[in-house]
């Protein structure tokens, strides 16, 4: 099947990143995945990568870069740091002298400001953008939901994972690392919820063996925006990807989709 061309409107600008750190002797990677607030209006209560909308500031910010980024997708890249800080306490994306207790410092001062630019004055740290991988991007604009956002996803590596993480508490209500094959089995137990295009990248996810297996996946494959697409499938309504965007499962029916 092929999406349809849709003239939708724009979406809400939004970055997202999936963190991984290394499983244990002989066991794939495992990631971070954040249960939403059940208050809050899109995917509350689901299972979820860190991440969130990308504001203002991030634009500000992702202009005055440069280099070989466009100031668009250095924007959305600023947002996944800032995100990644403010909702895990990660320092992910950021070069320095950094240690566990910067970090938390550098947290209590993001919630103040709002903005990531002050944060990286005040403690003297450079972006280090490198560190992340573009491994998707996720536009559902034909659906009906309370907020559309168009959503790009990053790759990034803790390697060991040796660190403290804590929920904001405010739009997330805990944080907890699994693999993906383990997310998928937790949601098929009915532990967690998921979202179409979450489950869809955990599938995606559980293909790979190591962080640096996914990084070169995510690098051979070009990003281009997914929508969502229904159709038609032995009489059956089914919601839809392409065939040739990295994911082993494109499809499921509609009336077992979880939405935001």
């Amino acid at each position: 099947m092929n999406a349809p061309a849709d003239p939708s409107p724009s979406g809400i600008p939004a970055a997202t990143v999936i963190i991984f750190r290394n499983g244990e002797e002989g066991q794939p990677p495992e990631i971070l995945m954040t249960i939403r607030s059940r208050e809050m209006v899109f995917a509350g209560g689901m299972a979820v990568f860190p991440g969130g909308r990308v504001d203002p500031a991030d634009f500000e910010l992702g202009a005055q870069i440069g280099g070989e980024l466009d100031p668009d997708e250095a924007a959305h890249q600023v947002a996944a740091v800032r995100e990644t800080l403010e909702e895990t306490g990660l320092a992910i994306g950021l070069s320095g002298q950094i240690d566990a207790a910067k970090a938390y410092a550098a947290r209590a001062f993001l919630h103040e400001t709002g903005q990531l630019a002050p944060v990286l004055e005040h403690f003297g740290w450079d972006l280090d953008l490198a560190q992340l991988t573009p491994f998707a991007r996720w536009f559902p604009k034909n659906e009906r939901i309370p907020r559309v956002y168009d959503t790009r996803f990053y790759l990034a590596n803790l390697g060991t994972g040796a660190v403290q993480i804590e929920a904001d508490l405010s739009e997330n209500t805990h944080l907890f690392w699994t693999t993906a094959q383990g997310a998928l089995d937790a949601a098929e137990r009915g532990d967690i919820k998921l979202i179409f295009p979450t489950r869809r990248n955990l599938e995606r996810l559980a293909l790979f063996g190591s962080f640096e297996e996914a990084r070169a996946q995510a690098e051979a494959i070009p990003v281009r925006t997914i929508t969502p697409f229904m159709g038609d499938v032995n009489g059956k309504t089914w919601l839809n990807i392409g065939e040739d965007l990295g994911y082993p499962v494109t499809g499921e029916p509609l009336d077992s989709v979880m939405r935001g």
